[in-house]
This record gives structure tokens, sequence and C-alpha cells, in this order.
């Protein structure tokens, strides 16, 4: 990894089991928001809140552990081109060509918008495009805000569409970076897939017009790994889910078909299905009878210093943030510490 710059989110796929990844951990100073650590490890809002309940996400503290549920269950095959699953906000490309995925998180749409969840393809690639805003959104500006947003905004930094766009085949929506990249893992947008400056700025390169693009409602995603049965559970949107079954019926039906289809005879602690389900708290987690819980695995990480400085406001743009400098070791008293006791061995 280059120093002060976001680990790159790609994973070799697995040739048994559909997850990649892991959990880690990492312990805070006192400058850091739980924000600025989740961009870091290519996490959006949501994922990194609600795998740390009850830290305050603005002002963690000092020295405070924070887990990184940098583990996902894969979406639904096959794995080809971009997958955008809307509820875990998260996109995932898979190359053509290589036996790889990566995948970043993604601002969706806010309470009131709806994306079709279809299959399309990229049809263009746009570097610092301009943004001509449709009837539609800037009547909702005017009805939610009372404001009169500009009707045309020029390429730059300031640009909601951000820096780069990719254009799907869905009328008006673009996978592009954004102005407000605190957004992203949010509902935020009026129906694109918004991302960080930096994910973009490495996806964007990678993939050729004619991608396919696949749209997904998938809040409980269950998966296998050497054996053991694992749930990842989003929080499900209305917009997909105003009548019918119940949260906790549709992951059981999620699990049940999957350990049909995959001949898995796995006894399920059903008791921790309901809490995931409930708690919706992102992270991929076993869920068989005689597997640990969330607060044993999050306890038995071994969490190593976040030693970077905030993002800071020159980040809240569209524009790539520089690379991130070291903390103040001030503000790092752990870190501090083991200084003191080197030099005292020396």
């Amino acid at each position: 990894m280059v120093l002060g710059t976001a680990r790159a989110s790609v994973f070799a796929l697995p040739n048994k089991g559909n997850i990649v990844g892991s959990l880690h951990a990492v312990t805070t100073h006192r400058d850091d928001t739980l924000l600025d650590i989740g961009r870091f490890y290519d996490l959006g809002y949501n994922q990194v809140t609600h795998a740390n309940p009850g830290v305050n996400p603005w002002l963690p503290g000092q020295a405070r552990k924070v887990v990184i549920p940098a583990q996902y269950v894969l979406p639904p095959k096959p794995w080809v081109g971009i997958v955008v699953d809307i509820p875990g906000r998260r996109i995932y490309y898979f190359p053509a060509h290589d036996h790889v995925v990566f995948t970043y998180p993604v601002g969706v749409f806010l309470p009131g918008w709806k994306e079709s969840l279809t299959t399309t393809e990229i049809i263009g690639k746009y570097r610092m495009p301009a943004w001509n805003v449709p009837k539609n959104i800037h009547a909702w500006f005017k009805k939610k805000f009372h404001m009169n947003i500009p009707w045309y905004w020029p390429p730059g930094p300031e640009n909601p569409m951000g820096e780069l766009a990719m254009e799907t085949g869905l009328s008006g929506i673009f996978i592009h970076g954004t102005y407000h990249p605190w957004g992203v893992g949010m509902r935020s947008s009026q129906g694109c897939f918004q991302m960080y400056p930096e994910n973009i700025a490495q996806l964007f390169p990678m993939v050729p017009v004619g991608t396919p693009v696949r749209i997904i409602d998938r809040p409980n995603l269950v998966g296998i790994d050497n054996g053991q049965l694992y749930l990842q559970s989003y929080k499900p949107l209305d917009a997909y889910h105003k009548e019918g079954f119940s949260d906790l019926q549709r992951a059981v039906m999620r699990i049940k078909l999957f350990m049909a289809k995959h001949g898995v005879h796995e006894k399920i602690n059903w008791g921790r299905v309901r809490r995931i389900v409930e708690e919706h708290n992102t992270v991929a987690l076993p869920i068989g009878v005689h597997s640990p819980s969330y607060q044993t695995l999050s306890a038995a990480l071994p969490a190593k210093p976040y030693a970077y400085a905030p993002y800071g406001p020159a980040a809240n743009s569209a524009a790539v943030p520089p690379p991130l400098a070291l903390a103040k070791p001030k503000n790092q008293e752990h870190l501090h510490v083991q200084v003191i006791l080197k030099g005292q061995k020396e």
C-alpha cells in the first residue's frame, strides 16, 4: 500500500464459496472520525457506523477500537461486469479477464426516489462532465428546499457529477464521482450512484463501454466459507418492500433457499439470525449453532493504530484528495508510548 492512500478493495475470487475479505480493527487518535476511517478503507457511512454501534461517528475518542467490516458476501452469480446492490450500497466490478473482484461503496437514491432493478450496460464514459439538470430534479429542489439550483453546472470539482462519470443505458443514470463524498454509503442522490473521487478514478479506466450493469436488491446475502454459513444483512429499502413478508421472513427464506441449492446441512442459530436482521449491522457473520457471536468476534480482533490525519475540508470536493499525512504524534498517545518503549530498549 502506498503511504497515505486508501486501500484498493480488490480480492481474488474464491475457488469455493462466495465470501471475500476479512474483518480487522484499528484504534483511533483524538482527531479521527468514523467517516475518515471508513473512507480510507473503502467503506460507506452505513457500513462503518453500523458495524460500530455505540461509537460516535464524529468523535470516537482517543484509542477507541473500531471494527473495519471489509468482508463481503458476493452478490449472486453471474459474476460479470458491474453489479450494484442497492441496500448494501456497494458496487462490484468483475473484470472480464481477471479472476478478481473490485468493490466500492456508493451513495444511492434518496427516499421518494427509486431505481429500477434491471440489467443494462455502460454506454458512455466522460471526463470532466458538465451537468444539465433534469426538470424533475430542478423541481424537487425547489419544492423540497425552496432552492432554484442552476440549470447547468460546468465541469470541475464543484460539479455534482464529479470529475469522472460512466453513463448507463437507463435514462439519466450514471455511476460517477461526487462533490459531496461524505454522502457515500448514504441515500444521497436522485438516482445516480455516487462514488468517492479516488474510487471512481480507479474504476473508470478499467471499465470499457459495453460492460454489463446489473442493479439488484439483496438486503440479505447468504454466503459460505470453509463449510460455514454466513449472513450479511443490510437495512431493506421500503421502495422495494412495501408489502408482504417481514424482514426476518425474507432472510429465513433466503437462507433456506441457499442451503437447498448448495446442499448445506449446517444447524442454524435462528436466534442469531433474528438479531442480525434486526440490527442490520452490515457485517458478514457466521450463523451456525456453534459459531461465535459478533461481540466475541469483534472483541478478539487485534487492533493496530490508525496512523493518518483526517481528510480535512480540502477533500470535500469531486477532486481526488492528496495522500493522507501521518497524524501528529501528540494525537496518537498509543503510538507515542511505543516510541518511548523502543527508545528505552535501545
